[in-house]
């Protein structure tokens, strides 16, 4: 089968990149090795906030924040996006500076946070403890639902003409592109890289090897419980994350849970768990007697610096990265894509992206196996 381009990788990138071509009137043909949205696209906390980034990630995360605010025109499903403002906490007077200084920062490119003090906080919300001593509140931030994301973006995709693969894993690439997959051979002179963690994989066999690890978050969710929190929560070095949606549960998570890619396969483990709960459970007290009802993780792909590859290759002209993004894909795929699609057909975006080229990581074969260990605990 022959197309205008290729799309490895059923996320929200992936399948949002296969929308903006189709529209625009490219032949995408996307291959997803399990069903679109499986991995990291589906199984993480749901933030949708722009507070906390990278200052290299900021002008991508203000372009997605806006592309959310029209998401279901976009792809029929608002993904159950909720504005209702990012949160983010200090729980010590080192963490309420280093919010001032993000806050400095962040204020140059337009972006626009509530600094609270202890007893502005405390005011504002009574069911935070102690502990917390200030917060940074950024108001058009906010969450959705992963599970409804790409699912949505597929089958938009799809009706604007675009042909999604499912259960249609790689086996060969050759440059080109020659790509075979669940015994049928797709060829195009464009191939984008959006295979998540796996992508590393692709990028190595174009001479682009790079330290991508496996990220497995641990995730939580109580049940149902007097609705309390009207914000998706943060805190400074991102231990622990909270929110609470309509019907009352409270969705937590942090620390990391174990996999194994090559089945691939993933599952939560009980001692980041408890750790996770006791986090949430010191800064909102009155979550210690709430009853855990599922737990679950996924498989992201994890940078070392913590920010994607993304944009051309280095080696192969036609190759286009965008893999990495070290949980914060979720939030930015649906903008990565339409990036894309601007690269593919436009060969130029506005967005900057030069602190993603992957010619970062020259030189870099492996991750030592004792810093590999350090990355997953």
């Amino acid at each position: 089968m022959r197309a205008d381009v290729i799309v490895l990788g059923g996320g929200g990138a992936g399948c949002s990149a296969a929308l903006h071509l189709a529209r625009r009137g490219a032949a995408v043909v996307l291959l997803e090795r399990g069903l679109v949205g499986s991995q990291a696209s589906g199984v993480n906390h749901g933030g949708v906030r722009q507070q906390g980034r990278h200052p290299a990630e900021i002008p991508l995360a203000i372009r997605s924040r806006a592309l959310w605010s029209r998401m279901e025109a976009l792809c029929g499903s608002n993904a159950e996006f909720d504005p209702c403002g990012h949160l983010k906490l200090a729980r010590s007077e080192g963490e309420e500076a280093d919010l001032l200084r993000w806050n400095e920062m962040a204020a140059g490119h337009g972006l626009k946070t509530i600094m609270l003090g202890r007893n502005a906080i405390r005011g504002k919300h009574p069911y935070f403890s102690e502990k917390v001593v200030a917060g940074s509140l950024l108001a058009e931030d906010g969450s959705a639902n992963p599970r409804l994301l790409a699912p949505a973006l597929a089958r938009a995709a799809r009706e604007a003409g675009a042909i999604l693969l499912e259960q249609h894993e790689v086996t060969a690439i050759q440059a080109g592109f020659r790509v075979e997959a669940a015994g049928r051979v797709f060829e195009a002179p464009i191939l984008l890289n959006c295979a998540g963690f796996w992508g590393g994989k692709i990028a190595e066999i174009f001479g682009e090897p790079v330290p991508v690890y496996p990220l497995n978050p641990n995730m939580l969710v109580t049940e149902p419980l007097p609705f309390f929190c009207p914000h998706n929560l943060g805190v400074v070095g991102g231990d622990v994350y909270i929110r609470q949606i309509a019907r009352g549960n409270v969705i937590l998570g942090g620390g990391r849970g174990e996999s194994d890619p090559a089945i691939p396969m993933s599952r939560p483990l009980p001692e980041p768990a408890f750790a996770a709960m006791a986090r949430a459970a010191e800064i909102i007290p009155h979550l210690a007697d709430s009853m855990i009802i599922r737990s679950w993780t996924g498989i992201d792909g994890g940078m070392p610096d913590a920010l994607p590859v993304l944009g051309h290759s280095s080696t192969t002209p036609g190759l286009i990265h965008a893999f990495g993004f070290s949980g914060h894909g979720f939030m930015l795929g649906p903008a990565v894509g339409e990036i894309l699609s601007e690269l593919v057909l436009d060969g130029r975006s506005d967005v900057p992206l030069e602190a993603f080229d992957i010619g970062r990581f020259a030189g870099h074969t492996e991750l030592e196996a004792d810093v590999w260990k350090t990355r997953l605990e």
